[in-house]
């Protein structure tokens, strides 16, 4: 999965946008709106290959997915026990990925 790919389902989540508040170097994507400027839900490093994405997670399943993947590891400058990150090699199933993008989306949104 090419980061094009990736960032399209991203924001294809209901009032998703994305951000550039810690510069050009990671891409911020966000719901909700001002004053506080939306809530983050998925950060993507840009230029990076194998894409590397943060989605906020359960903490429980995020222990699982670490036990799980050699490709998905304690977010990256973010809250260890909320936050993974995951290397998207082509052994990801687009699926699952989809499932996570969501979860992180409905963590953040208050959506169960």
């Amino acid at each position: 999965m090419d980061h094009k790919t990736v960032e399209e389902y991203v924001l294809s989540m209901p009032n998703a946008k994305l951000d550039y508040p810690f510069g050009e170097d990671v891409a911020v994507y966000k719901v909700g709106n001002p004053p506080a400027g939306g809530k983050m839900f998925a950060l993507i490093a840009e230029k990076s290959n194998p894409v590397r994405i943060s989605l906020k997670c359960n903490p429980e399943l995020s222990e699982i997915l670490r036990a799980k993947y050699a490709t998905v590891m304690p977010g990256y400058h973010l809250n260890k026990k909320h936050w993974n990150t995951i290397v998207v090699s082509d052994k990801w199933d687009w699926e699952e990925l989809k499932g996570l993008i969501r979860h992180s989306y409905d963590l953040v949104t208050g959506i169960k």
